[in-house]
């Protein structure tokens, strides 16, 4: 009886879901001489993947312009699938939202960097993310919205 109320978290699974590289204004724009800009946009998603299984991705965008044309464009999911049971709700939010991603990230910024090196590009270097500020802010724009405390997994931000 005991072990069905030990808290459980195991990573199952860490993984790239999807991976995008764009050179829309190839070959002409790489001998533009003027410094792109770069934006970037990161994001966070988790779903119910099975009983106490969850499906935990982030997203990261980068597109990188020279004046108003796309230079290079490179969109990577890294996902991972996570088992967390005998968690209270109020608590598996805050795992799923911030615990998850934080392990999450640092595969994703390997996988940006890489990709714009093997494009022949400098290589972008994403920074640290305080997913626990990201989770504050969604919770409180959640409840401002609701006129109180908000619910659910699904989660994402810019």
């Amino acid at each position: 009886m005991a072990d069905e109320a030990t808290p459980i978290f195991n990573i199952q699974r860490m993984y790239l879901k999807d991976l995008s590289l764009e050179q829309p204004n190839s070959p002409g724009i790489l001998l533009e001489q003027s410094q792109p800009q770069v934006d970037i946009n990161l994001s966070m998603a988790a779903a119910p993947a099975a009983d106490g299984i969850f499906e935990v991705t982030v997203t990261a965008t980068v597109t990188t312009k020279v004046k108003d044309k796309v230079l290079f464009l490179v969109e990577a999911k890294q996902a991972g699938i996570f088992e967390i049971r005998n968690v209270p709700e109020e608590q598996l939010q805050g795992i799923v939202s911030i615990v998850c991603p934080q392990m999450i990230y640092p595969y994703l910024r390997a996988i940006v960097s890489d990709v714009c090196t093997r494009a022949g590009f400098p290589p972008i270097l994403l920074t640290e993310v305080n997913f626990q500020a990201m989770f504050e802010a969604q919770q409180a724009q959640l409840a401002a919205q609701n006129g109180g405390g908000g619910s659910g997994i699904i989660t994402s931000a810019n």
